[in-house]
Parts: structure tokens; sequence; C-alpha cells
């Protein structure tokens, strides 16, 4: 048997006036997701357990079958994972986003973009490894990681202060969201020396002369200890691979035992190589049971409340990833794929929310599939009187026993 996860990361959205009372979903010609949908079994799964962030961090691992409730530490150790940083138990692992603060040095200064601009990694490898320059003294150290994401480790570290995510603060007033509580002080002292290095960088010098927004402060946020899980290799007795171009998403294939396989071209953007994302995910059908393909593209758009950009990242997701893989995932005998969303990113919003998700499994066993003929969105999955909640039970329906979900 093979297993195949599709995740089209924040697909899901709210019916929003942009698009006439409809989702992006239900805008978006997908074909393929819709056979899967209406040749198999579609339902919604609820990934973020109450009181927690409806993050990518705590979604994912709801849907690689862990309960965040027991397994989730924090974004950043999930992301050291996958950079290969060596992590102690008594450390402490933020993620650290370069950003655009507007009117930054005003006390109305705000979260004008948390991604700033779009840094690319070359531009923003150049300014963290300068920051680590400055401020790398022990016990702490910068690590350069993949656009504007990157990563503070805080060896040996005591308990961590409240922070925010930058991507749910887009357009308010930083001071209500600055790290409070525990060894703020330090963090809070942090962010305020990067900040002054970045104000005169020669890369934001590049940057406002091309009329790009400067990357002119860090923030920190996602901190945890290393997480103690089970691969789900182990746990399935079986062998997988991971496809992404985020660092989250590779760090938690690594600590679920997946082999992390690189994509050329593979930007965590719209501009990503959808193509490259199918074919290596087929590759590795030929010598593995498993293999989880991630799409960050829908979820920026989310975060741009960028209506038409979403749809356009659904209907690439389902005409050079989701059509391909469907087409000929057959040819490797008995097969389960399904295609999800991990969280709702909606347009209207620009940041997660947690409410359930949709998703769609087909299988090769006729009996496995209610074919009820419906298409992929949030509205028919509502419909269907199929709810997964907790979400982390959902892989190990998948994998192990998908005949009782349908009966």
């Amino acid at each position: 048997m093979k297993y195949v996860v599709l995740l089209g990361d924040g697909m899901a959205d709210y019916p929003t006036e942009k698009l006439g009372g409809k989702t992006p979903l239900q805008c978006a010609f997908t074909p393929f997701m819709d056979q899967i949908a209406a040749e198999g079994t579609l339902g919604r799964v609820d990934t973020i357990p109450a009181g927690l962030n409806p993050g990518s961090d705590v979604a994912t691992l709801s849907v690689l079958g862990y309960d965040p409730l027991e397994n989730y530490t924090g974004r950043g150790p999930l992301e050291a994972a996958s950079m290969g940083i060596a992590i102690e138990p008594n450390d402490m692992v933020y993620r650290c986003n370069l950003v655009t603060i507007g009117d930054k040095e005003s006390p109305g200064a705000f979260m004008e973009d948390f991604t700033a601009g779009h840094i690319s990694t070359e531009e923003a490898r150049e300014i963290i490894l300068d920051i680590n320059k400055e401020l790398g003294l022990p016990p702490y150290q910068f690590f350069p990681g993949v656009g504007y994401r990157h990563l503070f480790v805080w060896r040996d570290a005591p308990d961590a202060p409240e922070t925010t995510a930058p991507h749910d603060i887009t357009g308010k007033p930083i001071a209500e969201y600055i790290p409070r509580g525990n060894s703020f002080e330090e963090i809070n002292s942090i962010m305020r020396r990067a900040g002054e290095i970045l104000l005169n960088h020669p890369v934001n010098a590049k940057r406002k002369n091309a009329g790009k927004k400067q990357a002119n402060a860090i923030w920190l946020w996602g901190q945890g200890r290393k997480p103690q899980i089970v691969p789900l290799t182990q746990k399935y007795a079986l062998s997988g691979g991971m496809i992404s171009a985020v660092d989250l998403l590779k760090g938690i294939g690594i600590i679920a035992g997946l082999k992390v396989f690189p994509v050329e071209g593979a930007t965590g953007y719209i501009d990503t190589n959808y193509d490259g994302k199918a074919k290596m995910a087929l590759d590795i059908l030929n010598f593995m049971d498993f293999v989880f393909v991630h799409l960050e593209a829908p979820d920026e758009m989310g975060h741009e409340g960028n209506a038409a950009g979403k749809i356009q990242a659904i209907e690439l997701f389902d005409e050079k990833i989701v059509g391909p893989i469907l087409n000929k995932i057959g040819s490797f005998g008995e097969y389960r794929i399904i295609v999800l969303s991990d969280h709702p990113t909606p347009l209207d919003l620009k940041t997660h929310v947690g409410d359930p998700s949709p998703f769609a499994v087909l299988s090769s066993i006729k009996e496995e599939n209610k074919a009820a003929g419906l298409p992929f969105n949030e509205i028919t999955a509502k419909e269907s009187s199929i709810l997964i909640s907790p979400g982390y039970l959902l892989m190990e329906k998948f994998i192990k026993d998908w005949k009782t979900i349908v009966s």
C-alpha cells in the first residue's frame, strides 16, 4: 500500500465579499481535488486543539498523527531539526523573522510586513550572519534559514516570555505585542540591538534604492524546547519522505522519521517549482511507502489578503501537483491519497484560524470510498457527516483502518 498526503497550507477560507460570498476553493478550478472528493470520501478534520495557537506547526503535528497537547513544545525546535542544529534539553529555540516595522521610531510603530518584502534567502543570510557576529556571543546564537525565516538559540535558557507571531499582527501597533513575562528584558534587548545593526545595513541600503521594503527589525517568537516524540515511520513500520520548501515542515518531517527530499526551485511562495514537487513525490513512491507533499503558497496569499493569488495558488496545486500524482499513483498498486488544508487562512483576516478544514481521501479499494459525488470545498465538506476530532486521529485511520471511517 502507498500513502500520499497532499497538503495545501492555509488553503481553507471563509466566504468573502471579495469573491461574491464564496471561498477561494469554491471559485478555483480544481478538477483533480474534486475527483478525489467525488469518488472518495469527503470530510473535515479539526487539527487545532482548544487553547493552542492555530499555526502550521500545531496543525501539521495533528495531520501526522501527533496529539499537539502532548507533543508540541514550540515552533522553533521543529525548524531547528530541519537545519541540523544540535539542541540540548535546556536550550530554548526561537523563530527569528526579518520584518518591516512601519513608523519604526514613533509610538505608533506597527507590523508593516512580517516577511520584510519577501526578502531573498541570499540577502537575509548576509543580514543574519552580521547580526550573529555582533550579538551571537554565548549563550546566544543566530542561524540563517530561508527567506525571512531564521532561528535564534539561547543555550541553557530560562523559561521564555509570552510572544506573538508577527503574521498575526499585520497592520497592528507592535507595542501591544512585544514579549512579556519570563526573561522578556533579555529578549527585547536582543531585538532592539538587532534593529540598530539593521538601521544602516548594506542590504537595506540596496533594497531602499531598489524601492523594496527594508528588513529593519527582527521579531522573536515561536519558542520552545526540544520535543520527544515517536517517529511515524517507527509507529507504523513504513518508510516515508517529506517534500516542502519550509524549514518548519522539514523539521517536523525529520522528527517524524521522514527523509526530507529537496526540490530545486522550491521557494515557499507562489513562484515555487510545482512540477518538481510532483515529480519528486512520484520518484519517492518507487522506493518508499509514504510521501507528504506540502505547498506553502495558499497560506502566503491568505496572509496577504490576495484573493486572486490564493485562487491561482490553489489551481496550480491542483493542476501541477495533485493531478500528476493522482494520474500515476495507480501504477504503484494499492494506494490511499489524501488532499487537505491544515487550517484556514481567511483572506479577510490575513491570519490563521482554528476552524476544521476540509479533507478528501481516495482509496484504490472500492469499499473504502463513500463516492458521494461532491466537489472539494469547505461548504460541501461541512455537509458531510464526517468530522475527525481530535485531528491527530486522522493519520492512524488513514494508514491502518480507513474502512471504519467510511462505514
